[in-house]
């Protein structure tokens, strides 16, 4: 009779779960089914846990490059290049791996507070900080700017 769960398995030595001979049975659960890409008029399948196919979050995330902007277009030419360079030459070390007790060098300048666009915060030293890039991509993360 199906229940709706796989069929048990019957515990063995070779599965290290329980004691060889016990009969004891372990059910397993079930993988959560595919379902069909978010792109409209996409029918493909795709694992539980992401929206798009492949193809489709390639193009999603090519289309959001296009609307951001160059780098350049968004403050990050060889002015920001020439004070990041310096400010990390001032400010050698990570802050966040600091304040954990590592000592690791900053290879990132950060804006404390995510500029969006505003020059004025954009070039305000106080709202920098020295960070590995490990520390600036969990933090860029975290702020719900890389997905």
């Amino acid at each position: 009779m199906w229940s709706g769960f796989p069929a048990p398995a019957v515990a063995s030595s070779q599965q290290g779960s329980a004691r060889q001979g016990s009969g004891e049975v372990i059910y397993r659960m079930p993988y959560a089914p595919k379902h069909p890409c978010g792109y409209p008029g996409c029918a493909a399948l795709i694992e539980a846990g992401n929206s798009r196919c492949e193809k489709h979050r390639i193009q999603e995330r090519r289309e959001l490059d296009r609307q951001r902007g160059s780098a350049t277009a968004r403050g990050y030419g060889s002015k920001w290049r020439k004070a990041s360079k310096e400010f990390l030459s001032q400010h050698p070390l990570c802050t966040k791996c600091y304040a954990m007790g590592i000592l690791r060098s900053a290879t990132v300048v950060d804006h404390v507070v995510p500029h969006k666009g505003d020059f004025k915060l954009f070039w305000d030293r106080t709202n920098w900080q020295p960070l590995c890039k490990r520390c600036h991509d969990k933090k860029t993360v975290m702020d719900g700017r890389w997905t």
